[in-house]
């Protein structure tokens, strides 16, 4: 099974979700590494990204250039986000996704992200501002609503549609819900059968029991899976397995394991340099040693010296083996 955007196709349809400060370069390559129909950059201010400011480019290699890598953009005024899917599109991006799901309240206060949902039509200028600016494909990814007075993501996947955008991913959630409760996978399916564009569930997809389950009841494409794949960047490629024949993953384990750990953790420092390296290891480590030992799992997310880090991640073979 696969999901066509005009000449990209995305096989298998499991997608990594963009989840901010997560979902960085790193960790997108070894997820990709592994198997996964498509990656999302991490949202990225549109209008920050056309005036280049630093804290956009520390935090952005956004995946520019690769075949499996879509683009997010979020914002409120039609000019910065057309302006920032051209400068996106011109440095090589191959799918440019459009946020109107982010909860976060610095956001929505903005009147980005999520907000968007209680005003369709500024909605719609901006999908038509961004589609009408590139020829690359655009998606969009949303939730049910603004909460539960406003559930109207059918409505505005229909008005997405006839915009030109070519697929539409929603969580299973209202905004004003966060991540609070269960997501609701039947209440997708309204989304579905409004339009003839591809759509993907998301929300709660954790493995593959979850992804066949929110298949069944929301009728979906494909899914998409966020923090299922924290601590292991091999779950969409055992879920594309499970669901779409797509080839089994090699989940690494002990000595194996201990190196790619190794490897993500020398390519964020890399890829941050060594100070912010260090801080933003400290999360991807905690998930790969949960179940080990709490005094060494502690050394590690305490230690400011990657040689020791390696070494007390070598430390913990034994454990490992058994994960």
């Amino acid at each position: 099974m696969a999901i066509s955007l005009a000449d990209r196709r995305l096989s298998p349809p499991v997608l990594l979700a963009p989840l901010a400060g997560i979902t960085d370069l790193p960790f997108r390559n070894l997820v990709t590494r592994f198997g996964a129909g498509l990656v999302v950059s991490e949202m990225v201010a549109s209008q920050e990204m056309v005036e280049a400011k630093p804290s956009v480019r520390a935090r952005a290699e956004l995946g520019f250039g690769a075949a499996n890598t879509a683009v997010q953009l979020a914002g409120r005024e039609a000019h910065w986000m057309a302006e920032a899917a051209r400068m996106a599109e011109a440095s090589g991006a191959r799918i440019i996704d459009i946020n109107m799901g982010c909860p976060a309240k610095k956001v929505t206060t903005g009147l980005s992200g999520s907000a968007l949902m209680r005003d369709l039509d500024h909605a719609l200028s901006l999908i038509e501002a961004v589609v009408g600016a590139v020829n690359v494909p655009v998606t969009l990814k949303t939730r049910l609503g603004w909460d539960e007075t406003c559930l109207n993501a059918a409505d505005l996947a229909r008005r997405a549609e006839g915009a030109g955008v070519q697929m539409i991913t929603i969580h299973g959630r209202t905004r004003c819900q966060f991540y609070k409760g269960a997501a609701d996978w039947d209440a997708i399916r309204a989304v579905g059968q409004a339009v003839r564009i591809p759509v993907i569930a998301n929300g709660d997809i954790t493995d593959s029991a979850s992804a066949r389950e929110a298949m069944d009841r929301s009728g979906a494409d494909g899914v998409m899976v966020g923090r299922g794949a924290q601590g292991r960047p091999w779950a969409l490629a055992q879920i594309a397995h499970d669901l779409f024949d797509a080839p089994p993953p090699q989940i690494p384990h002990g000595a194996a394991l201990a190196q790619m750990i190794v490897d993500h953790y020398e390519a964020m420092l890399s890829f941050y340099g060594l100070d912010l390296g260090l801080r933003v290891a400290r999360k991807h480590l905690g998930w790969y040693l949960e179940g080990v030992d709490p005094a060494l799992r502690r050394e590690v997310l305490t230690a400011t010296d990657p040689a020791h880090v390696i070494r007390c991640v070598t430390q913990a073979l034994p454990e490992l083996a058994a994960a």
